[in-house]
């Protein structure tokens, strides 16, 4: 699938996903955003995509979200500012959901500066592995505002709260190293192969049960917040799914098979 703001690409079960403004360093509108929706559930929902690689198409990654944009809610009339504001929130915030729920292995490839929203919504991928171009800055508050797509959760579990509140308060960038160093990236490469490297460990991720590794994700994803009663419960529920899968009894009857065989008979 082509379209005008986002450009999706599936090889050998590995959905690639570009931002495509790259004159606007792919900051995100709101028709940007309505095309990015439509691809991530396209890809939730289609089981031969087993996982998923973000990055952004030109020089950045994602720039945040569109200036212009904020302009236009700021001459709505001061009456309506609240409410439009509320109702962009929450397209913002089905927006990072998708991508943080995402039932598959997801990974973002940060090609260049993910600012604001755009260093958010590489947060909200499983994992990160950054260009030596690569930046991140939670530039939130040189607007005025508070990060929105997810960063006052997702960077304090990553870097710690303090931590986390320095590069929010303070909207500084962070470099590649730094961002490796603090656990902000997971992994590092050069920029001309970062999208390849992306690619084969999206498909070293994606290699187990489709099943366990949904199941997985839903319950690591909440972790934090449960405790470990609920964390057992939940996961006594998922597995109980997973000894009806196919991928389960597949793998016990080749196991059995094999260690069945007699030696020298193989």
């Amino acid at each position: 699938m082509t379209e005008n703001l986002i450009q999706l690409e599936v090889v050998d079960g590995v959905a690639t996903l570009w931002l495509n403004r790259p004159e606007k360093r792919n900051a995100m509108s709101d028709d940007m955003r309505t095309e990015f929706i439509a691809a991530l559930e396209r890809v939730a929902n289609d089981k031969a995509i087993r996982a998923l690689v973000l990055t952004g198409k030109g020089n950045g990654f994602c720039a945040g979200g569109d200036i212009a944009g904020m302009e236009r809610r700021m001459q709505a009339p001061v009456g309506e500012v609240g409410f439009n504001g509320w109702s962009r929130q929450q397209r913002v915030h089905h927006a990072q959901s998708l991508l943080h729920t995402m039932p598959k292995p997801t990974i973002a490839a940060v090609n260049g500066a993910a600012s604001g929203l755009g260093a958010d919504t590489a947060l909200a991928c499983d994992f990160i592995i950054a260009s030596d171009a690569a930046s991140f800055t939670w530039s939130y508050i040189n607007r005025g505002i508070i990060p929105d797509g997810g960063g006052m959760y997702f960077l304090p579990r990553r870097v710690g709260l303090a931590k986390a509140k320095e590069l929010i308060f303070s909207g500084r960038k962070v470099e590649a190293e730094e961002a490796l160093r603090l656990g902000i990236a997971d992994r590092k490469a050069d920029a001309d192969s970062l999208i390849a490297q992306a690619q084969r460990w999206a498909a070293e991720m994606s290699k187990g049960s489709a099943t366990a590794l949904a199941l997985g994700k839903t319950i690591l994803n909440q972790s934090f917040e449960l405790s470990a009663h609920q964390v057992f419960a939940q996961g006594s529920q998922a597995q109980g799914i997973c000894y009806t899968s196919t991928e389960h009894r597949e793998s016990v009857m080749a196991f059995l098979a094999k260690t069945s065989t007699p030696a020298g008979k193989e």
